[in-house]
């Protein structure tokens, strides 16, 4: 007879992980499948973010920063440096170290939790006895809940398949042997940016070609326009509204035709070419067909508000579901349905959930955008303060950007916040948190934040949305 469980979960990334966990805590017998392997075959619990996402290229951002700083900004600082090189191997090795840390803690944390682990690929066999038989890895086990946070793959562009040598995904974009002479991006999103930005800072020279006419659409406008200011100010080169047409992938090198935005033909040859233009819903080999579970025309599970599927007590989280794809809004639907499973009422406020791109300038937000209330017609007030003007960022010797605030025009409830500049993802935490109270712009404005500290700019942007700051 199969093992039986209370709730399976099929995908140990960060809502696989969580969702195990956190349904572990209620009181449930939970086993928790998932397939990544490590260098030498092991499990390598974290999905796509511990292994290929988020981790390791938060690592090499910091690397890399830590070079372009003795590289170009030590001296600023009275620091002199002689005979500074590279050891990429070294750095490279610093962020899979890193990357092992992370995975070998969430394996501590199931069995601390008391969670079965099974190593090897999930999917599912049949409904059976008012559940589900379950393949996980070489065995087969039974669950009566089941939760499928499977993740996403690299979308590749059609007729030019990943080789993880010359043609990369996110994956081959962080373990680079040599830092290329010519680097060439596909796609202005999130990994583009943080992957342009590690390779320029180590000297390859950047050509990013982005097919629509803006830079960064989802970003509030004014902010975009900072952001892009920066980027090309330290290197990065930017082409906007391009038509990528043949890929010719060398032995040694790619050449990308393409037509730029005045509709000229231009032939890109680079050295390794990075594509990184969204990711789909990995539902690859889950075994859906089986058991007649809805996928929608993109291959992402269907689900409703509560991460219900169309099977009873199927229920699916994170990237193979509409929504973002942002790990922490998996692990947040992770818990969800965990308490759901409980009978209790998990909640997931998709207005509040932050975005980061952690390039240099950082760029997070939270809300809605002055483009998308301008769109609806929505009234509202704007206050906008610049990191030059603040002590902190003076001090670091970073002031490039600002804190921008949206509030209702008529009950200054804060409608969104908008940042670039140092730090951007540890500052937009105190504005969701606003925003989850329903604060307004004056509840912050009004409270005491540290002297000196990057903080001053949400206080003062906030004293910005009624033209009262009193440092600019």
């Amino acid at each position: 007879m199969s093992k039986q469980f209370d709730v399976v979960v099929i995908g140990g990334g960060p809502g696989g992980y969580i969702a195990a966990i956190r349904a572990a805590q209620l009181g449930f017998n939970v086993a928790c499948i998932d397939e990544w392997k490590n260098a030498k075959g092991g499990p390598a619990l974290g999905g796509t973010c511990t292994n290929v996402g988020c981790i390791p290229s938060k690592a090499l951002l910091q690397s890399s920063e830590h070079f372009d700083h003795a590289s170009h900004h030590f001296a600023e600082h009275g620091i002199e440096v002689n005979g500074l090189s590279l050891d990429l191997a070294k750095m490279v090795a610093r962020k899979d170290t890193v990357v092992k840390q992370n995975n070998d803690g969430i394996v501590y944390l199931l069995k601390k939790n008391k969670v079965t682990f099974f190593h090897g690929r999930g999917s599912f066999v049949a409904a059976k006895d008012g559940g589900y038989e379950i393949k996980a890895g070489e065995e087969l086990i039974q669950g009566k809940h089941i939760i499928v946070a499977t993740g996403s793959n690299a979308r590749a562009l059609p007729g030019t398949p990943f080789d993880e040598d010359n043609i990369l995904s996110n994956d081959g974009a962080l373990r680079m042997g040599a830092v290329p002479k010519k680097l060439g991006l596909i796609g202005s999103g999130v990994i583009g940016l943080e992957m342009g930005s590690v390779w320029r800072r180590l000297g390859a020279e950047v050509t990013i070609l982005e097919g629509l006419p803006t830079f960064l659409g989802a970003v509030d406008e004014q902010i975009a326009k900072e952001a892009h200011k920066a980027f090309v100010k330290q290197g990065l080169k930017i082409e906007l509204g391009v038509k990528v047409g043949e890929i010719k992938n060398g032995k040694k090198s790619v050449s990308i035709a393409y037509t730029n935005a005045k509709g000229e033909a231009q032939t890109l040859d680079v050295d390794k070419l990075i594509i990184s233009i969204g990711r789909v819903a990995n539902t690859i080999g889950l075994g859906a067909e089986t058991v007649g579970l809805a996928l929608d025309e993109r291959d992402a599970i269907v689900v409703d508000g509560d991460c219900k599927t169309n099977l009873p007590n199927v229920w699916a989280v994170g990237d193979v579901v509409r929504g973002p794809m942002l790990a922490h809004k998996a692990e947040e639907e992770g818990v969800a349905v965990a308490e759901r499973i409980a009978g209790q009422h998990g909640h997931v406020n998709f207005n509040t959930i932050p975005w980061v791109i952690y390039t240099n300038p950082e760029i997070a937000w939270v809300g809605q955008t002055e483009q998308q209330l301008k769109a609806v017609g929505r009234a509202y007030k704007a206050g906008t303060f610049p990191f030059m003007a603040n002590g902190r960022a003076r001090a670091l010797g970073d002031t490039t950007g600002m804190v921008k605030m949206l509030a209702d025009a008529t009950t200054d409830e804060i409608l969104g916040v908008h940042i670039v500049g140092p730090m951007a993802s540890e500052l937009i935490a105190e504005c969701v948190v606003a925003m989850e109270f329903r604060a307004s712009a004056e509840d912050i404005a009004r409270i005491c934040h540290a002297h000196p500290s990057l903080s001053e700019a949400t206080k003062e942007a906030a004293l910005a949305v009624d033209k009262r700051t009193l440092n600019f």
